[in-house]
C-alpha cells in the first residue's frame, strides 16, 4: 500500500498524463492539501488547457495486443448473485443508468451493443508500473448519457460495482462528464475479440484510456449521476481515493 501511494502521489504531482484519472472536486485527505494540490490543480488546468476534453490516448496495431491481459483490482467478485448471472452468461443482467437524469433507464447486454460498437486498441497503465495493451470493444458512455438526458445539475457519473473488499465494502468510482463524454470513454464488453470474463470486469467495464488504470472500474452494476459524491461512502469519488489514491490523476 505504501508503495502504490507513493507512485500513485508521485505521477500526479509530476502531472503526467499517463492513462489516468480526472478532475480535482476538492477531495479532502491528505493528498489533497498545500503543494500536492496546488500542482495538481495546476496540472489539471494545464492538461485542459493543451488537450480540452478531446485530447486521445494512443492507439495500437494488433500486432502489439497483450493476449494474456493481467488481471488487476479487486477479487472477482464470488457472492451468490454475481455468480449466478455467470453462469447465465448474464442474460438477466440489466446495466442501471440512474440518477439526475431525464429518462432513467436499464440496458440489457444485447442493448448495449446495439447503441454502438466502438473498438479502441489503447494501453491500460496502472499505478503501480506495469502496462499492457487490449483491445476493447464497447458503447460509449457518451452515446448511453445521450440516451438518459442528464440534469443540468449533474456533475459526475459514479459507478457502483459488484465487487467487495475482504471487509464487505463495496467499490466503486467516478468521474465528471467530461471525461464521461470523451471519445474513448467506453462501457466495455469485450476484450481482445472475445466478450468480457469474469476476472476483467463482466459484464460491463468502464474503459478510459486517458486515466490511470484504476479509474477503468470492473463489474459496473449501476451508473447514477450526481452533482456531488461527497456523501457517498468515504467521500472522496471512489474505493481507491477513500483510502489515500488522487481523484485526478491525468488527463
Amino acid at each position: 500500500m505504501k508503495r502504490t501511494l507513493f507512485l500513485a502521489t508521485s505521477l500526479s504531482s509530476l502531472g503526467l498524463g499517463l492513462a489516468g484519472c480526472s478532475t480535482i472536486d476538492g477531495a479532502k485527505n491528505a493528498l489533497s492539501h498545500g503543494p500536492l494540490f496546488n500542482g495538481l490543480k495546476g496540472a489539471e488546468g494545464l492538461t485542459h488547457a493543451v488537450l480540452g476534453s478531446h485530447g486521445l490516448a494512443k492507439e495500437y496495431p494488433d500486432s502489439a495486443v497483450d493476449h494474456e491481459f493481467r488481471q488487476n483490482g479487486n477479487n472477482t467478485p464470488g457472492d451468490s448473485r454475481y455468480q449466478g448471472l455467470v453462469q447465465t452468461q448474464f442474460r438477466d443482467f440489466k446495466l442501471v443508468v440512474d440518477g439526475l437524469v431525464e429518462r432513467p433507464q436499464r440496458f440489457s447486454l444485447a442493448e448495449l451493443r446495439a447503441i454502438g460498437n466502438v473498438t479502441q486498441t489503447t494501453r491500460h497503465d496502472c499505478v503501480e508500473g506495469w502496462s499492457a495493451i487490449g483491445k476493447w470493444r464497447g458503447t460509449t458512455l457518451g452515446s448511453v448519457l445521450a440516451m438518459v438526458k442528464p440534469k443540468a445539475e449533474a456533475r459526475y457519473c459514479v459507478f457502483h460495482c459488484f465487487d467487495q473488499d475482504d471487509s464487505g465494502t463495496a467499490f466503486y468510482g467516478s468521474i465528471d462528464l467530461a471525461a464521461a463524454s470523451h471519445p474513448q470513454t467506453l462501457l466495455a464488453l469485450d476484450l481482445n475479440d472475445k466478450p468480457l470474463d469474469a476476472d476483467h470486469g463482466a459484464p460491463v467495464r468502464l474503459r478510459i484510456p486517458i486515466q490511470l488504470g484504476y479509474k477503468s472500474t470492473k463489474w459496473i452494476e449501476r451508473v447514477e449521476l450526481v452533482a456531488s459524491y461527497a456523501a457517498i461512502a468515504g467521500g472522496h469519488g471512489g474505493y481507491w481515493e477513500d483510502v489515500g489514491y488522487d481523484w485526478y490523476a491525468g488527463a
